[in-house]
C-alpha cells in the first residue's frame, strides 16, 4: 500500500462530549487515546498525511472532546481526550473519563481502539490500568508505541518487553502492537494497512430501497 495515495481526502465532522450525538455508527471508526502528551495529535496528524488535522500541543489536556474526521467518505478517525495528567480541574477530567467511557462502551461501530504508549519510558500504572480496563470491558484494541525515533533501538525493545511483561500478570494473550513515530512516519504504512484489513470486516447497515 502507498499511504500517500491510499488517503485520499480527511473531513472534520464534529467535536462534543455527548457520545449519543455522535455521527451515525454507518461507517468503521477507529478511536486513538493515550496518557497526555503521549504524542496522540502528531500521531493523527501523520496517519492522516496533514499536518494539522489534530491541534498539537505541549500542554496536557488540549484534547477535550470527541473528535471525528472523516476519511476517504468511507471511515473515521476518532481522536479522544488523554488520560492520566493535565492542568485541569478534578472535575473537568472526571467528567471527561466519563463521557469517554461510555463512548468506548457503547459505541457499536467502535472496531479498534489504538491504546499509544510512550516508547522512551517504562510501563507506566496508568497505562496499564487503561489496558485492563480495555480488557474488562471487551473493547478491541491495540498497543502503539509512540515517539521511537528518541530512542535507541535497546531503549526501545526493554521498555516495549516490559510493557508486555507487566500485562502478561493479567493477560493470557497480548494485542497487537506497532511501533511509530510521528517524526520518520516509522509505523504508517503498518497502520493504514490494519485498518484497510479490519474495514473488510465491517458490516454496514443495509439501506432502505
Amino acid at each position: 500500500m502507498n499511504p500517500e495515495t491510499f488517503i485520499k481526502s480527511v473531513t472534520f465532522i464534529s467535536a462534543g462530549n455527548n457520545p449519543d450525538k455522535c455521527p451515525s455508527p454507518d461507517l468503521p471508526e477507529y478511536a486513538f487515546i493515550g496518557r497526555s502528551n503521549v504524542g496522540k495529535s502528531s500521531l493523527l496528524n501523520m496517519i492522516a498525511g496533514r499536518k494539522s488535522m489534530a491541534r498539537i500541543s505541549v500542554s496536557p489536556g488540549k484534547t477535550q472532546t470527541i473528535n471525528h474526521y472523516l476519511v476517504n467518505e468511507n471511515w473515521y478517525l476518532v481522536d479522544l481526550p488523554g488520560y492520566g495528567y493535565a492542568k485541569v480541574s478534578k472535575t473537568m477530567r472526571e467528567n471527561w473519563q466519563g463521557f469517554t467511557s461510555k463512548y468506548l462502551i457503547d459505541r457499536p461501530n467502535l472496531m479498534c481502539l489504538f491504546q499509544l504508549i510512550d516508547s522512551r519510558i517504562e510501563p507506566q500504572a496508568v497505562d496499564v490500568n487503561f489496558s485492563n480496563f480495555l480488557g474488562k470491558e471487551k473493547i478491541p484494541f491495540v498497543l502503539a508505541f509512540t515517539k521511537s525515533d528518541k530512542v535507541t533501538l535497546n531503549v526501545l525493545n526493554k521498555n516495549m518487553a516490559a510493557y508486555r511483561k507487566e500485562m502478561l500478570k493479567t493477560w493470557e494473550q497480548l494485542p497487537r502492537q506497532f511501533v511509530t513515530s510521528s517524526q520518520n512516519k516509522k509505523g504508517r504504512e503498518e497502520l493504514l494497512e490494519f485498518i484497510q484489513q479490519t474495514n473488510l470486516l465491517f458490516n454496514r447497515p443495509l439501506k432502505n430501497p
